[in-house]
C-alpha cells in the first residue's frame, strides 16, 4: 500500500500521508517519508514541502499500535529508530517544510507535524502525544522538540498528562503559527510555500541552519560567530547582488537556483555538527 501521496511543481512539492482510515505510520511508511525527503533535499529547484493528512478527520494518528501488540522488543527498537530517522531527516532537510494540519495529530503524527519548519492546523484540529496512556513514550524526537517549542511545563502537560489540544491553544502556546477554517490548511500551505520560492535560495538555507542552532546546542558565542560567517559568505555568490539590484532596480530577482547551492548549504549543516 502506497503510504505517501507525492506532487511536485518544481519548486514545491506536497506530500499527503495516505493511510486510511487515520494515516498511521508503519515502519516502510516511515522509511518511504525519510527516503523521499532525503531525494527532494538534493534536489536543488525543491524550495519548500507541505506535508498534510489524506481526507478531513486525520493529519496522522501517529503509529499503528498493532506493530506494539505483541510485545516485541526487536520490533519496538526497529519502529523507534525509524520514526527518529525519518523525523530528524525531516527536521534538518535544507527545503522548509510546511505543516498542514487538517485534523487529529496525534503521537507519531503530531511528532512529524513538530519536526516541520512551520505549522499551520484547522480550527477543528487536536493535537496530543498520548503515547503514555498505552504504555509508550514519544519516540520520534518528542521530548525534546515540544519542549524547545511550547516550553517545558505545556510539553509535560501534553506528555505526564495525556492533555490533548485544540487549535485555539496550540496557537496561544506556539505549537502552532497559524489557524485556519476547516478545509483550507493546504492551501494556505500551498500559498506559503509558494512565497518561500520566491527567497533566494542559499539566504533561507543558511537562515534555517542558523536558528536551528541553539536547538542543537551550540553555545551562543559560537553561534552568533557562524551567522556573522554566513552573512559574508551570501557574498561569494551571485544572489546577494541580484537580490539588492534587484529591489533597487524595482523588479523580481531572479535567483540561481543550482546544484552548488544546495552543496554549499550542506556543508554548512556539517560545519554546525562539529560545533556541538
Amino acid at each position: 500500500m502506497i503510504e505517501l501521496d507525492y506532487a511536485h511543481d518544481g519548486a514545491v512539492v506536497l506530500l499527503t500521508l495516505k493511510r486510511p482510515p487515520a494515516n498511521a505510520f508503519t515502519p516502510d511508511g516511515l522509511m518511504q517519508l525519510q527516503h523521499t525527503v532525503e531525494q527532494l533535499n538534493g534536489e536543488a529547484r525543491v524550495r519548500a514541502i507541505v506535508i498534510t493528512g489524506d481526507g478531513p478527520k486525520f493529519f496522522s494518528a501517529g503509529a499503528d499500535l498493532n506493530t506494539f501488540a505483541d510485545g516485541n522488543r526487536e520490533v519496538a527498537r526497529t519502529a523507534a529508530t525509524r520514526f527518529g530517522a525519518a523525523f530528524e531527516t525531516l527536521q534538518n532537510t535544507r527545503p522548509v517544510v510546511i505543516a498542514a494540519i487538517n485534523g487529529y495529530a496525534m503521537g507519531g503524527g503530531l511528532e512529524c507535524a513538530l519536526a516541520c519548519d512551520i505549522r499551520i492546523a484547522e480550527q477543528h484540529a487536536l493535537m496530543a502525544l498520548p503515547e503514555t496512556v498505552v504504555g509508550l513514550l514519544p519516540c520520534g524526537c518528542g521530548t525534546q522538540t515540544l519542549p524547545w517549542l511550547v516550553g517545558e511545563g505545556w510539553a509535560k502537560r501534553m506528555i505526564l498528562t495525556g492533555e490533548r489540544v485544540d487549535a485555539a491553544t496550540a496557537l496561544r502556546i506556539g505549537l502552532v503559527e497559524e489557524v485556519v477554517e476547516k478545509g483550507a490548511a493546504r492551501e494556505a500551505a500551498l500559498t506559503m510555500a509558494a512565497r518561500v520560492a520566491t527567497l533566494s535560495p542559499q539566504a533561507v538555507g543558511f537562515s534555517k541552519t542558523l536558528i536551528h542552532q541553539g536547538r542543537n546546542g551550540v553555545p551562543r558565542a559560537a553561534a552568533l560567530a557562524v551567522e556573522r560567517e554566513r552573512f559574508v559568505d551570501l557574498f561569494d555568490g551571485a544572489d546577494q547582488r541580484e537580490g539588492v539590484n534587484a529591489f533597487l532596480e524595482k523588479r523580481a530577482p531572479r535567483w540561481q537556483v543550482t546544484q552548488a547551492v544546495a552543496h554549499a548549504e550542506q556543508r554548512a549543516n556539517g560545519e554546525q555538527e562539529n560545533l556541538r
